[in-house]
């Protein structure tokens, strides 16, 4: 009994984060999950889907194209990785887009290893609304997370974000943003992004709750338990979501409807803000 409460207290301890284990190690992992929104005012609305994210090394890029044969990088296939997808111009590698972004924010060195959560395309098509890169340091310790954000619009904007003291803790990473790019026609400018993020390890997990004037407005997760990337396990996943990508962006119109017939607020389209951010906004945002 003794024994048994001590353990527990030791896990309580080291917390979600020490039991999640190391990030992977592969240059590729699969990690299918759910997809949960729900929102809190003026009146309740609540979603869930299923769908599979792909987390890859973006310095090893040739070893995901090897990992099976139905996963293409940067050319056509059925299920396709392609740098151009993320970058911000044309030509660009995955890690001079990084590592610019990092420099600009300030940190010394480049990270010694990146990963980045996204959809693959499928069928040639893929939508993210979210992508996150994990950048390390020397001792496998997360020194940034780059939240890149896109809209229904064709518009994008990139949260960067270094890891300040006190924002890692035994339950992952906790951040926070001022919302300075126009994502939901339902959402005001100037809302609280409060991130809690478990980097990828057995599972991943984003959360992201959403504040209006300090009252809960939105809350959004992404829940995925890791699988390696084999043809076998890849096989599945398109077995069960054939059209995942196309899924993603039908749902977001189809409970947008749904909102708009309950009568949520519209918001225009304001002025696009900077590709990128650096820093936390939001004094700004208030003050305009």
């Amino acid at each position: 009994m003794k024994e048994n409460a001590s353990q527990e207290r030791g896990s309580q301890e080291r917390g979600p984060l020490a039991d999640n284990g190391p990030p992977p190690t592969a240059a590729g992992v699969l990690y299918p999950g759910e997809v949960m929104h729900q929102r809190l005012k003026p009146f309740g609305h609540r979603f869930t889907y299923a769908v599979f994210s792909l987390l890859v090394d973006i310095d090893r890029l040739s070893d995901l194209g090897r990992a099976t044969r139905l996963l293409a990088v940067d050319r056509p296939g059925l299920v396709s990785f392609r740098q151009s997808d993320h970058v911000a111009r044309r030509g660009e590698t995955l890690r001079e887009h990084v590592d610019g972004l990092l420099r600009e924010a300030g940190l010394a060195q480049p990270a010694r290893r990146v990963l980045l959560l996204a959809y693959p395309r499928i069928l040639g098509y893929v939508f993210n609304p979210l992508s996150v890169y994990f950048a390390y340091g020397d001792g496998d310790e997360l020194v940034a997370l780059i939240y890149a954000v896109r809209n229904t619009f064709g518009e994008r904007h990139t949260y960067v974000a270094p890891v300040l003291e006190g924002e890692a803790g035994p339950a992952g990473i906790r951040q926070e943003r001022t919302k300075i790019f126009h994502v939901s026609p339902f959402i005001p400018m100037g809302a609280r992004y409060h991130f809690r993020i478990l980097p990828p390890g057995r599972r991943v997990r984003l959360h992201i709750h959403e504040t209006e004037a300090g009252e809960g407005l939105l809350t959004a997760t992404f829940d995925g338990t890791a699988k390696p990337l084999t043809g076998r396990n890849l096989a599945a996943l398109l077995a069960r979501f054939p059209l995942m990508t196309f899924k993603v962006i039908a749902a977001i119109h189809w409970e947008a409807l749904k909102l708009w017939l309950k009568g949520a607020r519209f918001h225009k389209n304001p002025p696009l803000p900077p590709p990128a951010s650096f820093r936390d906004e939001g004094e700004i945002a208030r003050r305009e």
